[in-house]
């Protein structure tokens, strides 16, 4: 059973980072990768310079490196005390690019980093600029061994005035990097690592769109957000033409250091197999596991303050969950006017994400950005050992931020697990991703369509949600006897004003009803469909506010 709880509405607004752009072939050449010198450069961790003393070793250019290394890495970092990184370095006109300047700054087709090889993948690092100013230090892994990326001018194109007046001689550092990958005998843009700690696939044929989370520390906490953040990226070629590509991640913040293991594989639905290993400094009470964030910013359901001559502008529909019980859950989000939290407490979720199942481009009709074309994100818990079991008892949440904006990313889901995190602990957790098309809801019947307007007398509402599937119909086409469970707290379901459409050619059941919400600021609302005492829909949840 879930149980969606409105902990609090107070107003807020995130801007996310910007969405990634389309790289250009990938040709036959290995850009140089840095020797010794290098490596002796990058030596000490990121961080200020009055600090590096204090500050991990990270590998010189040469020396070993297993699955081992990171995570000592980690154990390192997490028992000294925190450094805050510093911008201070980063050179102006760098700084001071606007965002289409700075994403026009792209590294030579040619100089992608083992382009043209057999497994298909390409590396692009990406330099600091805009206000991406942390500084991440990027490793190749090749044959066991660690080689520094490292900076040449004459391999970037500016793309614009700005952008050649702004790239620097000598290196400004990196803030991440993109990949490419073969997807059948296509290569496309694969995965974006930048930003804070953010990152985000594709499947085959899919543009940017929903953003992973590496960690999240305190989100929508009274005491403000912790935004743990990439210190360095070890990126391994891969062993056969056929492999995945693998990842490793340190993460530094305030209150833990981490070490994430990720194993990537391009497809229709592209995969991630995370595993992190947490190195706590402090007590950590909010922690958010398999969080990603993806814009809403109007829909079918909700068109709060929308002059747009658009249908609809979202990256993800709706949260969809599948609790530790079996219960397959549809929840719309919304773009409200006050942030809203919404936990679903569970007990060992089999899995949860932000899904895109609109597929048409009719359903936006937007001509510059195919938002049909975006991937869902679906999270299947896995491991954890260390500690309490983070995957057992917790919530699924839900965070919805007011925006008047698309690139705000102002949808957000994660898992919070009941059990706080001592300080002084270790803690390896892992899950699994996958970035694509929407997960399987097995033979019940998901919902399509979700559309809300006024209702027959203010202040009442008229909800038409959509159910389609093969268990709402009999092999002759007509519709089976259902029984509707259909309730509202607070507020009330308007007294016959509940029905059922059949469209039988497309498989759904259209159920109409009216809410009354009397004074009420907030109703939670819970419909779904049975026959013969068996649930044949997911359950749709909802929550109105004006």
């Amino acid at each position: 059973m879930t149980h969606p709880t409105d902990l609090s509405t107070r107003d807020a607004q995130r801007t996310g980072p910007a969405l990634g752009r389309a790289l250009g072939p990938c040709l036959d050449r290995r850009r140089l990768i840095g020797g010794a010198a290098a490596g002796a450069a990058l030596a000490l961790l990121p961080g200020r310079a009055d600090a590096q003393a204090a500050a991990p070793a990270l590998p010189a250019s040469g020396s070993p490196f297993s699955d081992a290394t990171v995570p000592d890495l980690a154990r390192a970092l997490g028992n000294r005390a925190f450094v805050a990184p510093t911008a201070n370095d980063m050179p102006d006109p760098l700084k001071n690019l606007s965002r289409e300047a700075y994403e026009a700054i792209r590294l030579r087709p040619e100089a992608l980093l083992w382009g043209g090889e057999p497994h298909g993948f390409a590396v692009e690092p990406l330099l600091r600029g805009f206000y991406y100013t942390d500084r991440v230090a990027l490793f190749l892994v090749e044959d066991g061994v660690v080689r520094p990326v490292t900076y040449a001018r004459g391999e970037y194109e500016a793309g614009s005035e700005a952008g050649a007046a702004a790239l620097p001689e000598t290196e400004p550092g990196f803030s991440g990097l993109r990949i490419r990958a073969r997807f059948g005998e296509r290569h496309q843009d694969f995965a974006l690592f930048q930003g804070a700690c953010f990152y985000r696939l594709v499947g085959q044929g899919q543009e940017f769109g929903v953003n992973g989370r590496a960690l999240m520390l305190r989100p929508a906490d009274p005491r403000g957000e912790e935004f743990p953040r990439w210190r360095a990226l070890f990126v391994e070629r891969p062993k056969t033409p056929d492999g995945p590509l693998v990842i490793h991640a340190l993460i530094d913040s305030d209150s833990l250091a981490a070490a994430l293991r990720l194993e990537l594989r391009p497809g229709e639905t592209s995969t991630a197999t995370v595993t992190a290993t947490l190195v706590t400094r402090k007590a950590v009470e909010h922690l958010g596991l398999g969080g990603m964030q993806a814009p809403f910013l109007f829909g079918p359901h909700d068109r709060r303050g929308a002059d747009d001559a658009r249908a609809a502008v979202y990256a993800a529909g709706g949260l969809q969950i599948r609790n530790g019980g079996g219960e397959a859950i549809w929840r719309p989000v919304r773009n409200p006017e006050t942030l809203q939290i919404s936990g679903f407490l569970d007990n060992g979720p089999q899995g949860f994400g932000l899904i895109q199942r609109d597929r048409s481009a009719a359903t936006f009709e937007d001509d510059t950005h195919p938002w049909q074309r975006c991937p869902s994100l679906w999270v299947e818990p896995g491991e954890s050992t260390g500690a309490d079991n983070l995957w057992g008892e917790g919530a699924v949440t839900l965070l919805e931020i007011p925006s008047d904006a698309e690139i705000n990313e102002n949808v957000i889901a994660y898992w919070r697990p009941k059990a706080a995190l001592p300080a002084g602990q270790e803690i390896r957790v892992g899950y699994r991703q996958n970035w694509g098309g929407e997960p399987p809801v097995g033979p019940l019947a998901r919902v399509t369509g979700t559309r809300s307007g006024r209702g027959g007398a203010n202040p009442r509402r008229l909800f038409l949600v959509d159910f389609t599937g093969d268990l709402l119909f009999t092999p002759a086409g007509t519709m089976v006897p259902v029984e509707t469970v259909l309730i509202a707290g607070p507020g009330r379901i308007v007294e016959g004003a509940t029905r059922w459409i059949a469209h039988p050619e497309t498989r759904t059941v259209r159920v109409a009803f009216e809410l009354d919400p009397g004074s009420e600021r907030a109703v939670e609302l819970r419909l779904a469909l049975k026959t013969e005492g068996r649930q044949i829909t997911e359950t749709w949840l909802y929550r109105w506010t004006p």
